[in-house]
């Protein structure tokens, strides 16, 4: 290859050799919506699905896409998703493959990361030393299956900046995600506003709008140059949907990338184009919800597009006399000697003789007493709820004694004591 002085070089690659794309994880975030859950880590580390972490959904996307080398910028109460990062997503070291947690590096002064498009610049050494034709950034914290190659070639197709995936929403739920303003072909970005209280319909389904899915691709060129510019600006938010893409926007260089038209291999018609971001208690428990329906909204049994974790070294599920679970996720190492139904169990649960859960979802190692019963109610790993006590039968008092969200789901933090 030949390269020039400039810090990511030009060079020229082998005839037939493909482009070279370079994973970034957003993985920074405080997730307070989530809390108590994200009380003692951060949320891309919050349990879901029984087995999994909220991070393995975007890892497993992207190495299933053959994107190798990844990149985990982290940044608040990071130790279990580092941990979890660095024991689970190995890669093979002789390809030069790798999953990375980069906690914050404070490469330009003693300071925290000021946005998402900070944390980028100040991780741009990770950039240099990779040299990449594109950059995926990609949130860590929802719940999907998408192929970034479509993506990617639609990108490399159009010419683009930036191309941002966007996912139909109901307009009325604009003011939570950045909204894309597409342009009359389809494609090119007009607007993009974050978190916008009254946007536009889109033209043809005027009670909807694009929103953001948090999914970018970029040429490298156009993100460095980027991001050195906002990093000029005094007044900018450093951050990716705030910042970065307004002004690709405004410079005419953002491509949107429709997420209905991405298939991934053995998806259904009914999960195709699932798509949740699960940063409040509400979307977390409906999303879980999602999985334990007679049909599932999001199937996590497709074995040719999977997700990864690691699933631990433990003894099957035990049902002993009485133990029933119906229309549930029940993980290794429980055993059930109650009743469960419509819930999602993770590793080592315990559940004693005549304990009833329902509708629930229960973290690591949560042991629910004799006679005790939970409903509507979602336990962080290691919360005991002691014999014949109750959880979403007196909503007055678990108003009192727990965090209980605007749709009434009853939150309990890691190991919290249960009254």
């Amino acid at each position: 290859m030949r390269r020039s002085g400039h810090p990511l070089g030009e060079w020229s690659r082998d005839l037939g050799e493909g482009p070279s794309v370079l994973g970034i994880v957003l993985a920074g975030g405080e997730g307070k919506r989530l809390m108590p859950l994200t009380a003692d880590r951060a949320k891309p580390a919050v349990t879901f699905g029984g087995t999994y972490r909220l991070v393995d959904f975007v890892l497993s996307n992207l190495v299933n896409a053959d994107i190798l080398r990844i990149c985990v910028l982290t940044q608040y109460k990071s130790h279990s998703l580092d941990r979890h990062v660095t024991t689970t997503w190995r890669m093979s070291s002789l390809l030069g493959n790798y999953v990375t947690p980069v906690p914050a590096q404070q490469r330009l002064g003693p300071r925290w990361y000021l946005g998402s498009a900070d944390a980028i610049l100040q991780s741009l050494n990770l950039v240099y030393d990779e040299r990449p034709d594109y950059i995926a950034v990609f949130g860590a914290d929802h719940v999907y299956r998408m192929d970034p190659r479509q993506m990617l070639a639609q990108h490399i197709e159009s010419g683009a900046g930036v191309t941002v995936a966007g996912i139909r929403v109901p307009r009325a739920e604009s003011s939570s995600f950045g909204v894309i303003t597409p342009g009359s072909d389809g494609q090119t970005v007009r607007g993009f506003l974050e978190k916008p209280a009254d946007p536009p319909g889109l033209p043809d389904d005027p009670g909807c709008v694009f929103a953001s899915m948090g999914n970018y691709i970029f040429t490298t060129k156009a993100l460095v140059e980027a991001l050195q510019r906002d990093a000029e600006d005094e007044h900018s938010v450093h951050d990716m949907g705030g910042s970065i893409l307004p002004m690709l926007t405004e410079r005419g260089e953002a491509r949107l990338y429709d997420f209905s038209e991405n298939h991934v291999p053995g998806e259904t018609t009914r999960d195709q184009g699932y798509w949740r971001d699960v940063g409040t208690l509400d979307a977390y428990y409906d999303a879980h919800m999602d999985l334990i329906a007679e049909r599932p909204a999001f199937n996590l049994y497709n074995r040719r597009w999977p997700v990864y974790t690691h699933s631990g070294q433990l003894s099957p599920a035990r049902f002993s006399a009485g133990g029933i679970a119906s229309e549930s996720i029940v993980s290794a190492g429980c055993l059930i000697r109650g009743q469960v139904s419509r819930s999602v169990l993770s590793p080592g649960v315990l559940v004693d003789p005549g304990a009833v859960v329902q509708g629930s979802v229960l973290h690591d190692n949560v042991r629910i007493g004799r006679g005790a019963v939970v409903r509507g109610a979602v336990l962080d790993k290691n919360v005991e709820v002691p014999p014949g006590a109750t959880i979403g039968v007196n909503p007055e008092r678990d108003a009192e004694l727990y965090t209980v969200s605007g749709s009434g789901v009853i939150a309990l933090g890691k190991g919290r004591l249960v009254s």
